[in-house]
Formats: structure tokens, C-alpha cells, sequence
């Protein structure tokens, strides 16, 4: 132990002194927390503007006061994003201070990774051992799906830092008598802040919080309940000041609300990104519908352990369904306040209510979504350990260690197994270290060692547990940090895991990791008949890019964005262009605002027809640019949404050229100029 502290002279017997202890603990934490940090921020450039539709938002940000706060896309502020805009709020900041670049972007998103793995490790070294605390933080560090967003900038980061500061703000009123109610009162702004970032699905968290510390709060039962009130009034304050805001103010002095139907904030959190994902019934959504499998497959128990979804995150949730277990029944007949029930219900809720919303919500589900799972995950299985690890010399806790290992090294044998080419030898090791973790679990304790001799023979089962239990998502966490992702659905580790075929997820289907057009190539197509769109060949298609794809800043010619650059002075927006994901490319590429017709995915009635006439008569809107017919995504609400309309008006009243390969029409001449 090295003691640190400020030399004090004798003389003066009231001095302050200012003393640190630089324990083991301390330097072991330091290291996961620094770790981490190495893992999340190597070669993070090679992920670009990773979904170029929040990029482009973050962009605006930068440029634009009123953007940022409204989570815009664009810099003169047609629409927003569908969603919330914290995250925006602090990758925007970000822009602003360093300016806006990948960089900016997503080494906030990295460090909201790193303070997570630290705010799980202080919740269970609380009640459990430091030990327990760096387990738990190592399983969050190295979930795949954990190691994909805090390096990609979708909203996730910020949401999961959000909710592990507020279990650990939960522990903490658990844990004090005097100051509980303060403890709530700051858990439910954080969660508040949770919703300003992902909207509802923050919420999936409040079960758990409210029953933990209704249970095991040390107050008495009436100032329990009290303090709950006073947890939920902040968490309503902290969710809606912003949602009052674009309520109330008229729609012509903000953004339109993209994902909404009617331009409400309200409806989009309780339509398309709310109680719809449940149902499936999403108004403006991009597939979905009640039972569609074509985005996260059949509803069911099953769901999360395989498909596209075993490999983000199921390898340790056998082990970590088993720990919840484990904490309830080490609980027993203890007091109401025993940490141990109410860790269960604090994690272990958070784990349990959040898998069964997942496993049977009928609307879109991504595989990404899984990292909302994983800092549970980490805490259950790093508090279980602890507990079956300290009375490992009685016979059931023994077992239960083996089985656990056993369990986990299966279920990892098999997910390995899913991609047979890639690192073919791992299966065997993890299946090798699993059995021999199990054999040393149940043996060394028969043993009759000198108690040195039991100590390192401990250390070593340890250790070897831990790697059969952590070294298949560590692979497929390396594999993640050494690939380029993009796109709007990245996936972690190895190819093969998808199952959606072609339009699986990650790195070469539509829509993934990888899609979209390589460097250099640019978009090629052809004008769609009577539609002045472009048919972009390869894929699925649709605007630059490719809608949903990744890698569209890349097919944006150097031609197309000196046109754009040099027009669009004097103009409101240089150019429109039908879906965000069409102008996400354009608008990064030249730094010129693009309007987004029809939002996200080109369904949004924003504008109607009769409005984009108005803008164009009025010299707000210089080009049109073509943006891939076929499915629509010229306008993906079908031929009579206003998209369409839009699309088929300037084909028919502006003439088309070609600018690097893109059609474009030139809004300021024509018959409808």
C-alpha cells in the first residue's frame, strides 16, 4: 500500500492535512476504467460518421442554437430527428468546442462508456467487494453490443449512462435513512434526462427502482412512499420541460416533429417510438406491424438467446438469470433492508422486466437495443459471484459456482459455434476452461491445502472462471473495435449472426453495418420514369447511400458538393432531397443545410405538396436532388403520400441533369420557379 500525503510541519498543530491511500482496489479499478477507455477510443475514426442520419443532426447542432435544441436535422430546422435530442445536445456541445468532425462526435459517446463501467463498479463494490464491482464493470466493458455503441453515436450511450448513474443514485437512498429522499428525488431526473434521450424506453427501468427501494428503503413505510412521490414529480419535471416547450410553441417558430404524423411530440412518444413498438401499430414506421418478423424476428422466450440477437448479448444471461436467482434465495428470511434482496429486485428488475419487453414487443426491434441489458447482466452476475465465491466451501453454493460455469461455457460453446469459420479453436478453449473452472470449483475445497496453498489454488480457479466465462464476448468485442461500422443498424462481432438473411444486420445486408457505397465508387442509377428520381443500382436502394445504409457520404461526388457549397448562398436550404437518409450524405459532405422530405423514411407528411410550391416560389429551396425510386425511398409513403407527390411535381415542371453521376433539378428555373 503506498500512502500519499502533504507534508505538514509540526509546529503548527491545526494544520489541514490532505491525505490519499492508493490502495489495490483503487489502482484495479483505475486500470478497468482506463481499459475501457483504450478499448472504446482505438481506431474509433475508422467508424466515420457511423449513422450518418444522427451525424447529420449532431452537425447542425454546431452550426445552429435553435437546431440544437430541438434535436434538428438540418441547420435552418425543417424537421428533427425521431427522436428526443439529449444525446444531440451533448455530441452537439462537442461540435461546437472542437469542431464537428468523427472525432467530436464519438469520443463523448465513448466516455459515457467508460463513466458507465464506473458507475456499475461503484454499485456493487458498495454492497458486495471491490472484486464483485470489478467483475461486474469487465462484463459491461466487454458485451459486444456494449463495445458497437459506445462507439457508434445512436442515442444508447447516453441513455445506459443515464440509467446506471440512476441505480447507483437508487443504492445509495437504499442505503441512507437521512438523505433518502434527495437519493430519489436525483434518480428520477436522471431518468427524466433518460426519456429526453430515448423516450420510453428509459421508463423499462422504473419497476425495478421503485420496488427496490419501496422494499428495502430504510424509512418508514409512509416517508417510502412519500419519497417515491417526490422521485416520480422529478422525473416528470426532468422528462417534460422539453416536451412543453414544443408543445406549446406554435409549429411555425420550431421544427416539424419527425416520426410524428401531426407534428406532436406527444404522438411520436406514444405512437411510432412508444406504446406502437409494443403493439407493433407504428404510424410511419420504416417495416414493423404486429408480428412482422422481418425486424427482430418472432416474439417469444426465445428471441433474445438467438437469431441476430444470441451473439450482442445472450452470453452470460443463462448465468446472469441464474444469479438473480442466487441473491433472492441467499436472501432467504433476512430483514426487509438485506442488500442482497434488494439487489436482486434493483438489477435484477432492471434485467427481468427489460428481457420480457424485448422478447415480446411486436413492433421494430434492432440488436443493438440488447445494450440496455448489459450493465444488469454485470451487476447480478459480479453480486452472485460474490456470494456463492464466499461460502464456496459448502456443498450447494460449490455447485451452483459449477453449474454456472458449465452453463456458461455451453451456451458460449454454442454461439461460437453459430460462425464455424471464424477463430474455429475458441469453442474448444471455452469449452476446455469451463469444465476445468467446474472441476477446480468442486475439487479444491475437499483438498486439505496449507492455507497459502488455498489461497492461490482459489486465485487460480478464479481466474479461470472468468476467462471461460468472458472469452468468447471479448473475441467478438475485438472483432467489433477492429471493424468499421456504419449504417442504421450496426451489429457486434463476426458475420453470420444475422437472421434476416440479406436484410440481417451488421455489416453486408440491408440494412447494415457495412452496407452502402464503397469509397470511390460514387452512386450511379438511372432517372426513373416520370418520377425524376434515381433507381440506384446494388442493394435495395434508395437516396444517397442508400437508405439505411452505411458509408453514403462516400457516393456523394465532389461535382455534387461544389454545386451544392456554391449555391446555397442566398437559399434557406441548398437542396431538398426525399428522406433523411438521402440527405444525411449530402448535408455532411457539403455542410450546406438539406431539406428532408418526408423525414427519416420519407413518410412524414412534411411538407405537403402545396408547401414545398410556397418554399420554391418564395427562393428558400435552390435543388432537387434525385434520390432512388423503386421502393419509394423517393418517397416511401407510396404514390399518393406527399413525397411522391413532391418527387413527380419537379420531374414534370424543372428540368433533370447530371452532376457526378446524380440527377438534380434546378429549383430557381422552370415552369414551377
Amino acid at each position: 500500500m503506498t500512502t500519499v500525503s502533504d507534508p505538514v510541519e509540526a509546529t503548527t498543530p491545526r494544520a489541514i492535512t490532505t491525505q490519499y491511500t492508493l490502495s489495490r482496489d483503487k489502482i484495479l479499478y483505475g486500470g478497468l476504467l482506463a481499459l475501457t477507455a483504450i478499448a472504446y477510443l482505438w481506431g474509433l475514426s475508422k467508424n466515420g460518421y457511423a449513422n450518418e442520419y444522427y451525424a447529420a443532426a449532431v452537425q447542425a447542432g454546431s452550426k445552429s442554437w435553435k437546431a440544437w435544441f430541438f434535436g434538428s436535422f438540418d441547420s435552418s430546422s425543417f424537421i428533427t430527428v425521431d427522436k428526443t435530442p439529449a444525446s444531440l445536445w451533448v455530441m452537439g456541445l462537442s461540435g461546437r468546442i472542437f469542431g464537428f468532425n468523427t472525432w467530436s462526435m464519438l469520443v463523448p459517446q465513448a466516455l459515457m462508456g467508460v463513466a458507465s463501467v464506473g458507475f456499475v463498479y461503484v454499485s456493487v463494490r458498495r454492497w458486495f467487494s471491490a472484486n464483485a464491482g470489478l467483475l461486474a464493470g469487465a462484463i459491461l466493458a466487454l458485451t459486444p453490443v456494449a463495445v458497437l455503441m459506445f462507439r457508434f453515436n445512436n442515442p444508447d450511450a447516453l441513455l445506459i449512462l443515464l440509467l446506471c448513474a440512476g441505480a447507483w443514485a437508487v443504492t445509495r437512498a437504499i442505503d441512507s435513512a437521512e438523505h433518502a429522499a434527495r437519493w430519489m428525488i436525483l434518480a428520477g431526473a436522471l431518468v427524466g434526462f433518460g426519456f429526453l434521450t430515448k423516450m420510453l424506453q428509459a421508463f423499462l427501468i422504473l419497476p425495478a427502482f421503485g420496488i427496490a427501494y419501496l422494499v428495502a428503503g430504510k424509512p418508514k413505510l409512509g416517508r417510502r412512499i412519500l419519497h417515491l412521490g417526490l422521485a416520480t414529480v422529478s422525473l416528470v419535471v426532468s422528462a417534460g420541460w422539453w416536451v412543453a416547450i414544443v408543445e406549446l410553441l406554435p409549429a411555425s417558430a420550431r421544427p416539424y416533429v419527425g416520426g410524428s404524423s401531426n407534428n406532436s411530440i406527444l404522438e411520436l412518444t406514444l405512437g411510432y417510438n412508444g406504446l406502437g413498438r409494443l403493439s407493433g401499430n407504428e404510424t410511419g414506421s420504416v417495416g414493423g406491424g404486429v408480428g412482422n418478423p422481418g425486424w427482430g424476428g418472432a416474439t417469444g422466450l426465445r428471441r433474445l438467446f438467438g437469431g441476430e440477437f444470441g451473439s450482442q448479448i445472450s452470453w452470460l444471461m443463462p448465468a446472469a438469470l441464474l444469479a438473480t436467482v442466487v441473491l433472492v434465495v441467499a436472501a432467504g428470511k433476512a430483514p426487509r433492508t438485506d442488500r442482497r434482496r434488494a439487489f436482486a429486485l434493483l438489477w435484477g428488475g432492471w434485467l427481468v422486466v427489460t428481457a420480457l419487453v424485448f422478447s415480446y414487443m411486436q413492433g421494430i426491434i434492432h440488436p443493438y437495443y440488447m445494450i440496455a441489458l448489459a450493465p444488469a447482466f454485470g451487476a447480478v452476475v459480479g453480486g452472485a459471484m460474490w456470494v456463492l465465491w464466499r461460502r464456496r466451501t459448502e456443498w450447494l453454493p460449490r455447485a451452483t459456482l459449477a453449474g454456472g460455469a458449465l452453463l456458461t461455457a455451453g451456451w458460449s460453446f454454442h454461439l461460437l459455434d453459430a460462425t464455424p469459420s471464424w477463430q474455429p479453436w475458441l469453442r474448444w478453449v471455452v469449452l476446455f476452461t469451463g469444465v476445468l473452472a467446474a472441476g477446480l470449483v468442486m475439487l479444491l475445497p475437499e483438498l486439505r491445502l496449507h492455507r497459502t496453498a488455498a489461497r492461490r489454488g482459489g486465485m487460480v480457479a478464479a481466474t479461470v472462471l472468468v476467462i471461460s466465462a468472458l472469452a468468447g464476448p471479448t473475441a467478438y468485442s475485438l472483432d467489433t473495435i477492429s471493424t468499421a461500422h456504419s449504417g442504421a443498424i450496426p451489429t457486434a462481432g463476426p458475420g453470420g449472426m444475422g437472421g434476416m438473411g440479406g436484410m440481417g444486420g451488421g455489416r453486408g445486408g440491408f440494412p447494415g453495418g457495412r452496407m452502402g457505397t464503397a469509397p470511390g465508387q460514387g452512386t450511379t442509377g438511372t432517372t426513373q420514369p416520370g418520377t425524376g428520381t434515381t433507381q440506384q443500382q446494388g442493394g435495395m436502394g434508395g437516396g444517397v447511400g442508400g437508405f439505411l445504409g452505411g458509408g453514403g457520404i462516400s457516393g456523394v461526388s465532389s461535382e455534387l458538393v461544389t454545386l451544392l457549397q456554391q449555391g446555397a448562398k442566398g437559399y434557406t436550404w441548398a437542396a431538398a432531397v426525399s428522406t433523411a437518409m438521402g440527405a444525411a450524405p449530402l448535408q455532411i459532405a457539403s455542410g450546406e443545410p438539406i431539406m428532408a422530405i418526408g423525414g427519416f423514411n420519407g413518410t412524414d407528411p412534411a411538407p405537403t405538396l402545396a408547401e414545398f410550391k410556397e418554399l420554391v416560389a418564395q427562393g428558400k429551396v435552390h435543388y432537387f436532388v434525385g434520390s432512388g425510386g423503386g421502393m419509394g425511398f423517393g418517397g416511401r409513403g407510396g404514390s399518393d403520400g406527399s413525397s411522391s407527390q413532391i418527387a413527380t411535381w419537379v420531374s414534370e415542371n424543372f428540368t433533370a441533369t447530371t452532376v457526378g453521376n446524380t440527377t438534380v433539378y434546378d429549383l430557381s428555373t422552370g415552369k414551377g420557379a
